[in-house]
């Protein structure tokens, strides 16, 4: 398998030779007449080379070169390469959150769905989303963060083996009470439900967005529903709290106490919020 992922259709025989399964749209005539090899696109071309320039094109932003590429596959027969390479790029290459892999999705369903591949609406849905891809933030840091967090993980085992502490570590390295994280033990954690971090806790600490924070639409409705809570009596300052955003220099840290905040019990002293008397999990909105 290579950096781009795997081939599909494809296998090696027992001497070594690649064998591949040629689907029958992808047979028959290339445009010089000839009877087309195995893996051969209608120019002549070798459909790996060509679905790998697809994805280099896509990544360098080079429009024109992508969108030959996917029209080339598409009325060679090849139209699940196509398929399978856009959909690669758009895990392997494409910045998280783009709108682009929704229009990728959208014209594969045309294309494959209503119509044929390699029919003139197939092909002009292979261009429309090689161009889509062309023009969409490429960026390789989900491929580059796997790679991180695999060294590290196999640096870490490693240094576990010789008794050592690692040279490079997960960007988390203890999840405990106490320490940098431990806003994410509430009440949803077994930790969190031993120390009796309900409803209070969670809302004026573990729901916390941010940098920007919530909006005024949001913050007001935020407001209301705990101000109108019955099981918690929240103080002005848990209110204000609970709809500041976070320090986007320091996201974690927050106080033992806000305003009235006593820990994660009522007003009354009693029971927790949330939490069962066996420090089972809760089951508030995460």
């Amino acid at each position: 398998m290579s950096d781009d992922g795997p081939e599909r259709q494809a296998t090696f025989g027992v001497d070594g030779s690649l064998e591949t399964d040629t689907t029958p749209e992808a047979t028959g005539e290339n445009d010089f007449g000839e009877r087309k090899a195995e893996n051969e696109t209608d120019g002549g071309y070798s459909r790996y080379a060509v679905s790998s320039l697809l994805q280099k094109a896509v990544r360098r932003s080079d429009e024109e070169v992508a969108a030959w590429a996917a029209w080339e596959l598409a009325r060679s027969g090849y139209g699940w390469n196509l398929w399978d390479r856009l959909n690669l790029y758009v895990v392997e290459d494409l910045r998280a959150g783009s709108e682009v892999a929704l229009t990728i999705e959208r014209y594969e369903e045309l294309a494959t769905q209503r119509w044929e591949p390699d029919e003139w609406r197939g092909r002009l849905c292979a261009v429309h989303a090689a161009l889509a891809a062309a023009r969409g933030r490429s960026t390789r840091e989900a491929a580059n963060a796997d790679a991180y967090f695999s060294a590290a993980a196999e640096e870490r085992a490693e240094a576990h083996e010789r008794g050592e502490a690692p040279d490079h570590d997960f960007p988390v390295d203890h999840l405990e009470a106490g320490g940098e994280f431990d806003v994410a033990l509430d009440g949803h954690t077994g930790e969190g439900a031993k120390r009796n971090r309900g409803t209070r806790f969670f809302k004026t600490r573990g729901a916390r967005v941010g940098p920007e924070g919530e909006d005024e639409t949001s913050a007001r409705w935020q407001r209301l529903a705990m101000s109108l809570d019955d099981d918690v009596d929240y103080s002005a300052a848990e209110l204000d709290r609970a709809v500041a955003p976070v320090d986007p220099d320091d996201p974690w840290t927050e106080p033992e106490e806000v305003g009235g905040d006593d820990g994660g019990r009522n007003d009354a002293g009693g029971a927790t919020d949330d939490a069962s008397p066996d420090g089972s999990l809760t089951d508030f909105s995460e």
